[in-house]
């Protein structure tokens, strides 16, 4: 499902317009990025799942091309954990 899907479906079942549904997504889209990106992000829908930060260490990787090693740099993440009912729906 692409993003005007998903506002599309939302408008349908809200009963409202296509604008204010994609606001809405917009909103919480940004809102989700906006606690993430915070010192402990956690974002927790119960019910649906939880967004949480994690940080990946620094590694060395590989080129699949030419065989050579590579070090990849330390970042964050984003993991998602579903929660019980979209576990069960799935």
């Amino acid at each position: 499902m692409t993003k005007a899907e998903l506002v599309e479906k939302m408008a349908k079942d809200a009963n409202i317009s296509k604008a204010a549904a994609a606001k809405a997504l917009n909103s919480f889209t940004g809102g989700v990025t906006a606690a993430l990106k915070k010192k402990d992000g956690k974002v927790t829908l119960v019910g649906f799942g939880t967004f949480s930060k994690v940080r990946r260490k620094a590694r060395t990787g590989r080129n699949p091309q030419t065989g050579a090693s590579i070090k990849i740099k330390a970042r964050n993440a984003v993991k998602f954990k579903a929660g019980k009912a979209l576990k069960d729906a799935v």
